[in-house]
């Protein structure tokens, strides 16, 4: 398989707003660059731990945007540029094959440090800590390796509610990377579903390499599967880290799969759109801001209950 990356080089000011415009509007992931990398005006951003750059983007930026190879590029950046009331900005393309992109992705990915005590290492480095929970999980294909904020805010909520023995459905489980981390703290049944079967295929590889037990299904297997509790059941968790306007269009199914008194916790969402996706769950379920980084936010709610409150500092 091969993809296409499109690269445009924009303004400090308006990186972070293009990149967010551009997932939401068809790109698969995106990441900012320096465009004077290589040269006198390179600029490093670095931070100490804890502390990093709040943005990161550089006066002359670089957005890299990766597209499906078919995709109609032009009408991505289009969408995007308009979502945030800018001109369509001037691009170029370069292809990306299966090969660049296990280089390219070797090379980027080291151990992520997320919450408290959690660590996601890649295969090919040691874990910085061995007695913290530690998610073995090379980059792949399917979403999902803590590098966003809308992976980290979900697993920094599942690391804060620990619910031993309770069930658990990942919805658009992704890399499982969620699934897992709620087996790790001890969740009990866990189930992940997702409309990709590559995702399906990657999740329970990284289910197995992590000696974790947990179900994955695309959509029209979980419908039927033979554990009743997964085919009609209730789950005492349910997390969806997906994006916005899915989120609101599934807001019945969703909800209704969460158990009386059980969480739901919702993340893919900007800041931005909140209130309407909270909105679209309010017949259903009461959900407030738990968290924001970068721009993104994790819903959360428990059934039958007030809206939680948000995580303090």
């Amino acid at each position: 398989m091969s993809w296409t990356e499109v690269v445009i080089e924009i303004a400090r000011e308006h990186a972070e707003s293009l990149s967010d415009a551009l997932m939401e509007s068809g790109a698969l992931s995106v990441s900012v660059e320096d465009a004077d990398e290589g040269t006198d005006a390179e600029v490093p951003l670095f931070g100490e731990p804890g502390m990093e750059p709040k943005e990161a983007a550089w006066e002359h930026s670089r957005v890299v945007a990766l597209t499906d190879v078919d995709a109609d590029q032009a009408a991505i950046v289009a969408e995007a540029a308009a979502s945030i009331r800018l001109p369509a900005p001037a691009f170029t393309t370069r292809f990306v094959g299966d090969e660049d992109w296990v280089r390219l992705t070797q090379s980027q990915f080291a151990p992520i440090h997320i919450g408290k005590n959690i660590w996601v290492v890649p295969s090919w480095h040691e874990a910085p800590d061995p007695d913290a929970l530690i998610l073995e999980l090379d980059p792949g294909l399917a979403f999902g390796t803590g590098s966003h904020p809308t992976t980290r805010l979900c697993m920094e909520w599942l690391e804060a509610h620990p619910m031993p023995g309770k069930t658990v459905l990942d919805y658009g489980c992704g890399s499982g990377i969620l699934a897992m981390v709620a087996r790790k703290m001890g969740a009990g049944d866990v189930a992940g579903v997702d409309i990709d079967p590559q995702a399906i295929e990657s999740a329970r590889d990284n289910a197995a390499r992590n000696h974790c037990e947990i179900d994955f299904y695309l959509p029209d297997n979980f419908a039927v599967s033979e554990k009743a509790q997964h085919a009609t059941g209730k789950f005492d968790t349910v997390v969806a880290n997906i994006l916005s306007s899915p989120l609101k269009l599934m807001a019945p199914m969703l909800s209704g799969r969460v158990a009386p008194g059980g969480y739901l916790i919702l993340s893919g969402v900007l800041a931005r759109q909140a209130e309407e996706v909270a909105a679209a769950y309010a017949p259903f379920i009461k959900l407030g801001v738990w968290a924001e980084q970068d721009g993104w936010v994790a819903l959360h709610g428990q059934l039958g209950q007030d809206v939680p409150a948000a995580r303090t500092a």
